[in-house]
């Protein structure tokens, strides 16, 4: 049986054909900052939309690589919550940016915002578990560091056409959620006779 990662990149998947086939799909279902309030739903169905094959395909590989090691970690349930609650949490941030004049209402589609949340996830219960980012070898703690790092910049560079702030915001859901998982599992197994 597929796992939840599988299950989703063919969701993606199916998705991104039937944009090839029909212009309407991303037009109904993009995120857009002016329709946020009176069309709510295009900040979930806009995780499922891609620009391009190379936004597919560089998506696809995060969320393969890293969705399956996080997937051994934790239940279905949070994973999950780590995957929608990061979403959410890069769309509100990216629309928050639009609502204080950072940027201007441009649309934004991706799973980006979810699968940075898998990857704070995986930083934080897998910290010193090393990765290459360009070539360059660092641990999981680093690469999390150093992703904060550029997409707190990024979030004010409109010309760069990518939505920092969501990358931003599912970044520090994923962190925080697998923060709360981490140390929920050290007061279960805590010694209640040396516990304050």
């Amino acid at each position: 049986m597929a796992n939840l990662s599988t299950s989703l990149l063919m969701f993606i998947g199916i998705v991104f054909i039937s944009q090839l086939l029909s212009n309407s799909v991303t037009e109904l279902f993009i995120f857009h900052p002016l329709l946020a309030i009176s069309e709510p739903w295009r900040f979930i169905s806009s995780m499922f939309l891609h620009g391009s094959l190379m936004h597919l395909f560089f998506n696809g590989y995060a969320l393969f690589l890293f969705g399956s090691i996080l997937e051994r970690k934790i239940s279905k349930k949070d994973y999950l919550i780590i995957f929608f609650g990061a979403g959410l949490i890069g769309g509100f941030l990216y629309y928050a940016t639009y609502l204080f004049g950072i940027i201007p209402p441009i649309p934004a589609l991706g799973a980006s915002g979810a699968i940075f949340g898998i990857l704070g996830a995986v930083a934080m219960l897998l910290p010193n578990m090393r990765i290459f980012i360009w070539f360059i070898p660092m641990t999981m703690r680093q690469a999390a560091l150093f992703w904060l790092v550029i997409e707190l910049l990024g979030t004010f560079d409109i010309s760069s056409g990518i939505a920092s702030a969501a990358h931003l915001g599912g970044l520090v859901f994923g962190l925080g959620y697998a923060w709360y998982l981490k140390n929920k599992a050290t007061d279960i197994y805590m010694d209640p006779w040396t516990s304050q």
